[in-house]
C-alpha cells in the first residue's frame, strides 16, 4: 500500500515548509538564533524546537521530564504550558545541536509520512495535550498549516521573505477560511442578515463574502455581495498575520482599508485570530 492521494498534499506542504525552515537557520550565526519572532515570547530557537518538538510527539517520542521557569509571562493557560515544555527544554541548546536535531527529526518524520498506509478517516490522538481524536487526514492538515505559519515566523525574524504562495500557503489560506464563519458571526456578534467581504491581494488572491443567516450563523463563498456591511481589502501577508495573531490590528492599520460599518470591522479585527 502507498500512501492515500488525498493526504498527499498536505504531506506535500509539510516537507516543503519544514525543509524550507531548515534552510533558513542552518548557516545562522549563534546569535541569530536569538532574535525575536512575532509569536509572543519566542525567539527563533524556540520557534524551531516547538517545530521539533511536534514532530517528535508525531513520531510517538515521549514528552520530556521539565519544569518551567515561573517568569514566563507569555504562557497564560494549560495549553501554553504544555506547549512550552518542548520550547523551553532546547533554550540551552547551541546552534549545531539545534540544525543536527532538526535534520535528523525531518529524516525519520518523512520516512514516517513516506510509509503511511493508514485510511484518511483514521483517528489519530493529536499531540498537543488536549487527548481529542480526530481524523489523520485533519491532523496532517494542521501540521502543515502550523509549519507554514512557523516558517514566516522565521523569515520575517531573519528578515527574508518568501514562500508566501508555496503548498503550505494555499493550503494554510484554506484553514484559515474556514474560520471566518464564527470570527464574523460568534465571536464579532455580527447581526443576522450581515455581509463581510474579505479582497485579499498579493501572492495569493482571493474574494470571500461571509453571511450571518437569521439565526446568526456565518457561512463564507466566493459570490460578490451588493452593499456589504462591511469589506475589507488587505494585503496576503496581512492578512495571514492578523489570523494568525501575529500582530495587532492598529499595527497594520495602513495596510488594511475598511469600508463600511467601522464599529463591527474594529470588532471583527480584534477576534480575527484563528490559532489558539
Amino acid at each position: 500500500m502507498t500512501v492515500h492521494p488525498s493526504l498527499q498534499p498536505a504531506i506535500d506542504a509539510w516537507t516543503h515548509s519544514v525543509e524550507a525552515i531548515n534552510d533558513l537557520v542552518k548557516p545562522l550565526a549563534e546569535s541569530d538564533w536569538n532574535r525575536a519572532t512575532e509569536c509572543p515570547g519566542w525567539s527563533v530557537r524556540d520557534v524551531v524546537s516547538h517545530v521539533i518538538g511536534v514532530e517528535c510527539e508525531m513520531l510517538g517520542e515521549p514528552r520530556p521530564i521539565h519544569s518551567l521557569p515561573r517568569d514566563l509571562y507569555h504562557v497564560t493557560d494549560e495549553f501554553s504550558r504544555y506547549i512550552e515544555v518542548q520550547v523551553d527544554v532546547r533554550r540551552c541548546h547551541t546552534a549545531l545541536e539545534m540544525t543536527s536535531e532538526l535534520e535528523y527529526t525531518i529524516i525519520r518524520r518523512s520516512r514516517q509520512l513516506r510509509n503511511e498506509t493508514r485510511s484518511p478517516q483514521a483517528t489519530v490522538r493529536w499531540p498537543l495535550g488536549s487527548g481529542a481524536e480526530q481524523t489523520l487526514e485533519q491532523t496532517l492538515a494542521i501540521r502543515a498549516f502550523d509549519v507554514w505559519v512557523h516558517e514566516q515566523d522565521v523569515r520575517r525574524a531573519l528578515g527574508v521573505p518568501g514562500n508566501l504562495d508555496s503548498p503550505g500557503a494555499l493550503l494554510s489560506r484554506d484553514l484559515m477560511l474556514l474560520g471566518l464563519p464564527k470570527v464574523v458571526a460568534k465571536d464579532a456578534g455580527a447581526r443576522p442578515g450581515s455581509t463581510v467581504v474579505f479582497d485579499v491581494h498579493g501572492p495569493v488572491e482571493f474574494l470571500r463574502t461571509v453571511r450571518v443567516d437569521e439565526r446568526g450563523r456565518g457561512s463564507i463563498d466566493g459570490s460578490v455581495s451588493l452593499g456589504p456591511t462591511v469589506t475589507f481589502g488587505m494585503d496576503w501577508e496581512t492578512y495571514a498575520r492578523l489570523a494568525c495573531g501575529r500582530v495587532r490590528p492598529a499595527a497594520v492599520a495602513d495596510r488594511v482599508k475598511v469600508e463600511g460599518d467601522r464599529g463591527l470591522a474594529d470588532t471583527i479585527l480584534r477576534n480575527f485570530a484563528v490559532t489558539p
